[in-house]
């Protein structure tokens, strides 16, 4: 049976340190490098080189307003393509209510030519499919409307990649949507791996998916529940029916959130078929996407 592809990501310290990491996802898979604003540009490019090293495509986040100046983040991508071999990254907005430098919004750091200048082609925006606190559903369709013309534009393979959530069928009808709404980018919807539900709940707020906090509670029938772990399946499984019953769906893969720790989610994307360690076929299904 077909199954879903996937991707990861792992925090930088993770990327440079961790053990497991040799051989414990399949080559050419999409390893996202997170960004939370605190790490140094000589420990994304470590974290982006260690990655690229171990045979995965390394995937850097940028974060828009955490970035400084034009010229930080034109050394960040010179550092990133040259040192570590970067081609994919995923830019964000960054999550501050206030710009720490000179870029207010993912547009103002496509819009450098950076990225292409460097022959970085592969990009990845944020999608919302909850809503964002900080805009309106609105606001973010006209902002991928915005990068689906950069992509026209420029020639870059854009796609979207979102927030991770639990709801299903909000998730699919939100993919599907934007289509309707003048959006026909790719879309990977974001989802968390196996973890305790104590775990998520932590996270969804730190993250501030409020839906997600609330349906994870609503759907936690005890306080024993809440103790115990979660089954990413619940929200996969749906999601991956979608996907194979409609291949012109926007759905083209999952990104998957590992809370639970690296080892246990790329084990449960091993076991359920959405990575073969075997073949290269995740690495060609990554490239298709």
């Amino acid at each position: 049976m077909s199954r879903i592809p996937a991707s990861i990501e792992v925090a930088p310290k993770q990327a440079i340190e961790s053990a497991d990491l040799p051989g414990l996802f399949p080559a050419g898979s999409r390893v996202y490098i997170t960004d939370i604003g605190t790490d140094t540009t000589d420990t994304l490019v470590a974290a982006a080189r260690r990655v690229t090293g171990l045979g995965y495509t390394a995937v850097p986040h940028f974060a828009s307003r955490r970035l400084s100046t034009k010229s930080a983040l034109e050394e960040r991508i010179k550092r990133t393509v040259g040192e570590a071999g970067v081609r994919d990254v995923l830019i964000i907005g960054g999550g501050l209510d206030k710009q720490a430098g000179e870029f207010g919004s993912t547009m103002q750091v496509l819009e450098t030519g950076f990225f292409d200048k460097n022959g970085v082609m592969d990009i990845a925006v944020a999608g919302h499919p909850e809503g964002s606190p900080d805009f309106s559903e609105a606001v973010a369709i006209e902002a991928l409307k915005l990068k689906q013309a950069f992509a026209e534009r420029t020639g870059a393979r854009v796609r979207i990649v979102t927030q991770f959530g639990f709801d299903a069928k909000k998730f699919i009808a939100w993919a599907d949507g934007l289509k309707a709404a003048g959006v026909d980018l790719p879309v990977h919807l974001g989802v968390a791996g196996p973890a305790k539900i104590t775990t998520l709940i932590k996270y969804a707020a730190m993250c501030g998916v409020g839906n997600s906090i609330s349906f994870l509670k609503k759907n936690a029938m005890s306080l024993t529940a809440l103790a115990t772990s979660h089954s990413p399946e619940d929200v996969v499984g749906p999601i991956e029916k979608h996907f194979l019953a409609n291949p012109d769906s926007a759905i083209k893969q999952i990104h998957v959130f590992p809370f639970g720790g690296l080892k246990k989610s790329a084990e449960w994307l091993v076991e359920r078929g959405s990575w073969d360690m075997n073949s290269s076929a995740a690495a060609s299904a990554r490239a298709a996407s």
